[in-house]
């Protein structure tokens, strides 16, 4: 069996499949009726004095992690049949890990709920979403510093957006600049996602970092012109967003945590988890018997 995540804007949804594809189980948390204490509408917040700045909490995507893991169990899954776990995410936005949160991630303790667990993992503790338009500076900033939004698009697969990646990145390094040196790792809200599981930073796939103004479509690595357009030279944003890997990657086996807690088999691979938009492209092409 297979297990699948899909982190969208308004809800967390679990199914398990077998190696035809055929739906086992399924379930899901809604963030507006389930999990009311982050008093989000439509899955985000929105900032009152700008509503152009939209965010959604890190704390909250965790904790729909562990109710829809613990809703599939009552619904009879036995986690130790799961072969594989991959998933997708709502793309763009970004998840900001405090120094030291490594450690956290590695040492997970399974007589604690996931949420208990994180709550001090974060530097910035509402993540800026695909919603957010509070960056025209930033993109005309990057734009300019490309050589034109030509340019750019020929280099990163697209002009420079409010929503995208790289512009949020821009704002925060040049804003909250003690909040950016106080970061140890940058994720897209895909790879976040694939860490919990992983119990380590997962990397960036190559299909969600096309959608950051950051990737170099060619190189398959991160832009050094447009690192420094956002940031500027000596700003270690490279380290922060580490290595970028095919979406066909498999990160790595399941944190200890998932074994211990949830009796998945420590031998389940932990594949890359990737953008909302091509897992759709993806499954539409799909092969209808996954275990070749």
């Amino acid at each position: 069996m297979y297990l699948g995540f899909d982190i969208s804007t308004q809800s967390v949804k679990a199914i398990v499949v077998n190696e035809n594809l055929e739906k086992l189980h399924e379930a899901t948390v809604n963030f507006d009726t389930d999990l009311t204490e982050f008093r989000t509408c439509n899955g985000v917040n929105r900032d009152e004095r700008n509503p152009k700045i939209v965010t959604a909490p890190p704390l909250m995507w965790i904790k729909a992690l562990d109710i829809v893991l613990e809703k599939l169990r009552l619904d009879g899954v036995i986690f130790e049949q799961i072969l594989g776990i991959s998933g997708a995410a709502q793309q763009h936005g970004s998840v900001y890990w405090k120094r030291n949160a490594r450690h956290t991630l590695q040492n997970l303790d399974p007589r604690n709920f996931l949420h208990e667990e994180f709550a001090f993992a974060f530097s910035i503790s509402h993540s800026p979403i695909w919603m957010d338009s509070s960056t025209i500076k930033f993109c005309t900033k990057l734009e300019e510093k490309i050589g034109g939004p030509e340019k750019l698009s020929k280099l990163t697969g697209s002009r420079a957006y409010e929503r995208f990646t790289g512009s949020q990145i821009s704002k925060i390094y040049h804003t909250r600049r003690e909040t950016y040196n106080i970061t140890e790792r940058i994720s897209l809200v895909s790879s976040f996602a694939c860490s919990i599981f992983l119990g380590d930073y997962a990397s960036i796939d190559y299909s969600d970092g096309s959608g950051m103004n950051l990737l170099d479509l060619r190189e398959k690595f991160w832009s050094v012109e447009c690192i420094d357009g956002i940031t500027e030279p000596g700003s270690d944003l490279i380290t922060k967003l580490g290595q970028p890997v095919p979406t066909e990657t498999i990160q790595g086996n399941i944190s200890p945590y998932f074994v211990e807690r949830f009796g998945f088999n420590p031998e389940c691979k932990i594949l890359s988890f990737t953008g909302d938009n091509p897992s759709s492209f993806a499954g539409k092409s799909s092969n209808h018997n996954i275990s070749k």
